[in-house]
């Protein structure tokens, strides 16, 4: 008896199929696959969205009420320099040193939004896996 080696293609039953056909389920796994990508990429950006927007409110709402505190500080210090030097060079200096300070604290606060990283990384990895995987398909 003669020993016939078969395709490992046959096997699985795409060798009976016509190539019309081939291409037809390589377009409808290619649009499942879009699709799917699609539905991951809005749910990392969604939570990621989420997480910076929760952050944003806490910003917010801790710097209203410092804020307040904050003002109140200010004019008490002034008043109490206002004792030694005259009051509009004790508000002057109190001025200089809460616009310093500020400032600093906006830029801290613009780098690490500027670090948030917003990008759906996954879903830019599976997509590259994606197309690998339909140009081997496609062969």
């Amino acid at each position: 008896m003669a020993y016939v080696q078969r395709d490992p293609a046959f096997l699985d039953g795409r060798a009976e199929k016509p190539l019309g056909e081939l291409f037809s389920d390589l377009a409808r796994e290619v649009a499942a696959l879009v699709q799917g990508e699609i539905a991951l990429a809005r749910v990392e950006l969604t939570e990621k969205a989420s997480r910076v927007g929760k952050d944003v409110g806490f910003l917010a709402a801790g710097a209203l009420v410092a804020y307040a505190g904050f003002l109140v500080l200010l004019g008490g210090i002034v008043l109490t320099l206002a004792l030694l030097i005259p009051l509009w060079i004790s508000a002057l200096a109190v001025g200089v040193v809460v616009l310093a300070t500020g400032g600093v604290l906006v830029q801290r606060a613009l780098g690490d939004l500027r670090r948030a990283e917003l990008a759906p990384r996954r879903t830019m990895e599976t997509l590259r896996d994606d197309v690998e995987w339909a140009k081997e398909q496609a062969r």
